[in-house]
């Protein structure tokens, strides 16, 4: 399989590592296009793949095209890739509020996927939702969902509206729990815990109840009421953040940041 990158951030980043480490593609089969001759440098020295700043040289022969550009860059880009793309050729798009149809009308292509991954995606531990257009065929979903499983968990969805939901949940996602981790730690100083115990026992506390979490057969809620016996201290700590309105908070940040991507697509 022959894989393009367009933009070489950090996203894209973890996707061409995570087809690497899954021998997924050779790095002699991969190509990588991107404006910043430091990115390309490192790209090229890291991990030994072809790298360019033309973005129709990247494509040539490529069977997954990956659009890994920001939002504000895509423009650019459709204006550039329109009409050059094989009607054989899958796009796969990582770009956060861009819309199938959107995609599919700039570049004049049909094959094209549409993906939520999130950053944990890095170290093989990523949430990824996604979709396609109609024009996808079964050995292009093959190669969408081999991609996406190198860098863990993959969710498919028939409905698009579901993307933007998740890039609010699980793309958005990990910078809620670095919140709660970074909130949680300085809370632990604030009471005399030293910072290396701090953050030992926040970080083992967070991973341990997600994966407790996932192994269990019970609900978050029935876990949460496991942990809470009546008047004790977990009792107390839960009041206060109720009183706080926690949960309320968390569902206007969520609201705010699925608002936000529907903009994005508009």
């Amino acid at each position: 399989m022959k894989i393009a990158f367009i933009g070489g951030g950090a996203m894209g980043e973890a996707i061409l590592s995570a087809i690497l480490d899954n021998k997924l593609a050779l790095p002699s089969e991969i190509t990588v296009s991107d404006l910043a001759d430091t990115r390309r440098q490192h790209l090229e020295s890291q991990y030994g793949v072809a790298v360019t700043s033309d973005n129709r040289l990247a494509i040539e022969g490529a069977d997954v095209v990956v659009l890994a550009v920001k939002p504000q860059n895509l423009e650019g880009v459709i204006a550039e890739l329109s009409g050059q793309l094989k009607k054989d050729q899958l796009v796969l798009s990582i770009i956060a509020g861009a819309r199938i149809d959107t995609l599919s009308h700039g570049l004049k292509h049909g094959p094209i996927v549409r993906a939520m991954p999130n950053t944990p995606a890095r170290i093989g531990e990523g949430m990824t939702v996604w979709t396609v257009a109609e024009a996808v065929n079964s050995q292009q979903r093959q190669w969408t969902a081999s991609i996406l499983r190198a860098m863990g968990r993959e969710i498919f969805v028939e409905d698009e509206k579901y993307i933007d939901m998740a890039t609010a949940i699980s793309g958005s996602g990990p910078a809620y729990v670095f919140l709660m981790i970074e909130s949680l730690v300085e809370a632990a100083l604030h009471i005399g815990l030293p910072r290396n115990i701090a953050e030992e026992l926040v970080l083992q506390t967070a991973i341990g109840a997600a994966h407790f979490a996932l192994k269990s057969d019970k609900s978050p809620a029935e876990l949460r009421e496991m942990v809470t016996s009546p008047g004790g201290t977990t009792a107390t700590a839960l009041q206060k953040l109720s009183e706080g309105n926690f949960g309320e908070l968390l569902k206007q940040a969520v609201t705010a940041a699925f608002n936000r991507a529907r903009e994005l697509g508009s």
